[in-house]
C-alpha cells in the first residue's frame, strides 16, 4: 500500500508509539436508501486501476481476506491520494479533506460520502486517472465496506483512521508550497509507520482474522508487522528520492547518511523475512505466504539495485518474474519462501 509493514530495541532508530484510537463497527444491514448496489466488479476495476502490483499480489489471497484487503487497500488508497496532493491542492485543503475521510470512516456511509466528492474532485487531488477515479468512487467503496463482516469492519476503519490522522499532521508541517522534510532519522520512522507500519498491522489482523490457525503467531507477527511496513516504504523512498525531490517532498533527512537508512531498510527487510517464515511454518495459507513473500524478496533486489546504482534504479521486468517464479516454487515444494 502507499508505496505501498519493528525488532525490540533497534540501534538505528526508535520505533513511534502505535495508539489504537476506538472506532465502533458500523452495525446492522446497508440500507439500500444509503448506499448504491455494491458492485463488485467496479471495486475489482478500481484495484487494477489504482495499483498493477497489489491488483497482480491482492488475488493470491484466500477469501474472504483477498476481498477484506482489496477494500482495506482502496481507502487507504484514497488517503493516500490526499496526502500526495501537493501539487494539486494547498496544504488546508489536503489537511480537510484527510480529516473528513477520517470522520467519513468513524460514521461510515455512502451518503455521507457522496456529499464530500464533489470536495474532493474540484479540483481533482491528482494526474493519475486512477486515484481520481477512485475518489469519486468513495460512496461505492464505502458500500463495500459497509457489506464486510463486522471483525473485519472494525479492524480497517480503526487503522484507517489513524493512518489518516497521522498524514493529517505531515500535511501540517508542510510549508507554504506544499512542500515536507523530515528532519531526521526518528522522524523518518515516524512518516514510514504512519503511511505503511499501520498498513502491516492492519494486514496482521485480517489474516489472523481469516486464518484462526495463526492465532499463536499473532504476537510475533503483530512485533514485526509495522518493521515490515517501514521496509518497504524505506526502500521506496530510496528508489525514489530524485522524482520525490523534484515535487517537494525531501523524506530523507539531510544530516543522515545513506547507508543508515539502508542499514535500517535491510534490518526491517530480515525483520519481515522472519514474519513470511512464521506464517509459512504455522499454518498460514498459501496464498498469505506469496502475499508477504514477494514484496519482501523484490524490495531486497531492488534495495541492493538502488544502492549500486543510485535512486531511480529498478528491476528488470524478467528479474522481477525470476523472483516470482523462485517464491512461488519454493512454497508449492513446502519449501522456505525466502531465505531468513
Amino acid at each position: 500500500m502507499s508505496g505501498g509493514e519493528r525488532a525490540p530495541t533497534d540501534p538505528v532508530g526508535s520505533r513511534p508509539s502505535a495508539e489504537t484510537p476506538a472506532v465502533e463497527a458500523p452495525r446492522g444491514p446497508v440500507s439500500e436508501a444509503l448506499a448504491p448496489e455494491v458492485d463488485a466488479a467496479r471495486i475489482e476495476d478500481l484495484l487494477v486501476r489504482t495499483s498493477r502490483t497489489f491488483a497482480l499480489a491482492i488475488p493470491l489471497l484466500p477469501e474472504p481476506t483477498c476481498h477484506e484487503v482489496t477494500v482495506g487497500y482502496l481507502l487507504f488508497r484514497i488517503a493516500d491520494t490526499f496526502e500526495d496532493a501537493s501539487v494539486h491542492w494547498e496544504r488546508e485543503q489536503r489537511q480537510r479533506a484527510l480529516g473528513e475521510f477520517a470522520e467519513l470512516l468513524r460514521q461510515p456511509s455512502p451518503r455521507a460520502a457522496a456529499d464530500l466528492v464533489p470536495g474532493w474532485t474540484e479540483p481533482p487531488p491528482s494526474e493519475h486517472d486512477g486515484y481520481v477515479e477512485l475518489v469519486a468512487d468513495t460512496p461505492l467503496v464505502v458500500a463495500a465496506f459497509l457489506a464486510l463482516a463486522p471483525a473485519a469492519r472494525e479492524t480497517i476503519a480503526r487503522h484507517t483512521v489513524r493512518t489518516a490522522e497521522r498524514m493529517a499532521s505531515f500535511v501540517e508541517r508542510a510549508d507554504a508550497r506544499g512542500n515536507l522534510r523530515l528532519e531526521d532519522l526518528d522522524d523518518l520512522r515516524a512518516y514510514c509507520y504512519a503511511v505503511a507500519g499501520i498498513v502491516g498491522e492492519m494486514l496482521t489482523e485480517l489474516f489472523v482474522l481469516g486464518s484462526p490457525e495463526l492465532q499463536g503467531s499473532r504476537q510475533f507477527l503483530s512485533e514485526r508487522a509495522a518493521e515490515f511496513g517501514e521496509g518497504l516504504q524505506l526502500v521506496n523512498i530510496l528508489k525514489d528520492s530524485a522524482s520525490d525531490a523534484t515535487e517537494g517532498r525531501f523524506y530523507l533527512p539531510a544530516d543522515v547518511r545513506r547507508s543508515q537508512i539502508f542499514a535500517l531498510a535491510r534490518h526491517d527487510l530480515g525483520r519481515a523475512a522472519e514474519y513470511v517464515l512464521e506464517l509459512q511454518e504455522n499454518g498460514g495459507p498459501d496464498g498469505v505466504v506469496a502475499f508477504t513473500a514477494l514484496p519482501v524478496e523484490l524490495a531486497r533486489a531492488t534495495l541492493d539495485r538502488v544502492e549500486k546504482r543510485g535512486p531511480g534504479a529498478k528491476l528488470t521486468r524478467p528479474e522481477v518474474f525470476t523472483i516470482h517464479d523462485r517464491v512461488h516454487g519454493a512454497i508449492a515444494k513446502k519449501r522456505p519462501a525466502l531465505p531468513r
